[in-house]
């Protein structure tokens, strides 16, 4: 399992983000170090919301809207968790990195917080397809962390992002560009 250590510099600029974790191994303290720098004034994101705009901007790109130009605010991990070709099937040898997730957000120091899991997919096939896998890897990450390792589903969002937010745009179709992101969203109300 490998973070994406190589393209810092473009990551950064890409999603403007304070708190992104980028490191060639992870582990449980990078994640929960990482996670826990949430603040205690950011702002309000609403997940339908962020669906509803990936499905109306397919193709266009999702980064500059309002809505998810939120989320480069937030902590947030960038993480690579292998699938099957074309499918929501997580890669046996990605269940250890969902699992260092998943033992982090037991940690009491992240337990009370919500967490959204972005997909991401690279520009290879249809932006619509691209879109629609991204979401149910999400999901699926979602799932696994919630049944497989008990994380309480009330604290997990997930939403897809296709191809609309690659981390590095100047290869679209590059593997780099599939990945998953975990943000925190803040306290649990």
């Amino acid at each position: 399992m490998i973070v994406h250590g190589h393209r810092i510099s473009l990551a950064l600029g890409l999603l403007m983000a304070p708190c992104i974790g980028f490191a060639q191994q992870l582990d449980n303290t990078q994640i929960m170090t990482t996670l826990g720098q949430a603040k205690a004034a950011a702002p309000a994101v609403d997940v339908a919301l962020l669906v509803e705009e990936a499905n109306a901007n397919v193709g266009k790109g999702v980064a500059t809207l309002p809505n998810w130009n939120k989320l480069s605010q937030l902590s947030q991990l960038i993480v690579e968790i292998d699938f099957e070709n074309n499918s929501t099937a997580i890669e046996p040898k990605s269940y250890r990195t969902v699992g260092l997730i998943a033992d982090a957000l037991h940690h009491p120091d992240l337990f009370r917080y919500k967490f959204l899991i972005v997909g991401h997919s690279s520009a290879t096939g249809t932006a619509k397809r691209n879109l629609e896998l991204s979401q149910k890897r999400a999901d699926a990450i979602n799932e696994a962390l919630s049944t497989t390792f008990a994380v309480s589903p009330d604290r997990l969002f997930s939403v897809g992002a296709g191809e609309e937010w690659p981390i590095d745009p100047g290869h679209p179709e590059s593997a780099d560009n599939r990945r998953v992101q975990l943000i925190n969203l803040g306290l649990l109300k």
